[in-house]
């Protein structure tokens, strides 16, 4: 019959559309920004820098190996390594970020830079409503708008923050299990 898929699809609609005056499921209506749906835990939109502790230059965990900048398809990370080190999680002399931008109006949330990155430093947001009437200054995020705490990433992805976690627990068990077997002469 001709124009069938158009009757099944008008149909379709027609249930949907009474339907949701019957049951509030169907109500896919919602009064933004009064109400709000639940931000799924897959959900990302822009990167931010994982620290530990209270102090965000301590705890940093970048170690500023500037693997997301080249792996970087846009091009938006860039990292100046500092000329000091400071200790990392497991107490290894590591250099940090003395400089790391994120210009959010180029960076188009592919994820790349978290994959890539060795040390669990970096993570997505589930952050959305990034409008600003600053033009130009509002969009490029340093380090410092950047560095958000363990507990955040914990908070926003709870699975997988439990993984890396357990992850490095483990990693930190090893080193301090390394440090306390004696040294063993040949």
């Amino acid at each position: 019959m001709l124009g069938e898929g158009i009757v099944k699809g008008l149909a379709e609609t027609a249930r949907n559309f009474l339907g949701s005056f019957v049951d509030k499921e169907r109500l896919v209506t919602v009064q933004y920004p009064e109400e709000r749906l639940p931000v799924a835990e897959a959900a990302r939109n822009f990167p931010f820098l994982i620290y530990d502790g209270t102090d965000p230059e301590q705890g940093l965990r970048c170690v500023a190996c500037q693997i997301c900048e080249k792996e970087c398809p846009p091009r938006c990370i860039t990292i100046e390594k500092s000329k000091d080190k400071k200790p990392d999680f497991v107490g290894k002399q590591q250099f940090y970020p003395a400089v790391f931008d994120i210009d959010v109006s180029v960076c188009m949330s592919c994820q790349i830079c978290v994959e890539v990155c060795p040390f669990d430093a970096i993570r997505m947001d589930n952050e959305f409503e990034l409008s600003t009437d600053d033009r130009f200054g509002g969009l490029l995020w340093t380090k410092e708008k950047l560095a958000r705490p363990n507990e955040h990433y914990l908070a926003i992805h709870p699975t997988e923050a439990a993984e890396v976690e357990a992850r490095r627990a483990e990693e930190q068990a090893q080193a301090e299990a390394k440090k306390q077997q004696p040294a063993v002469t040949k």
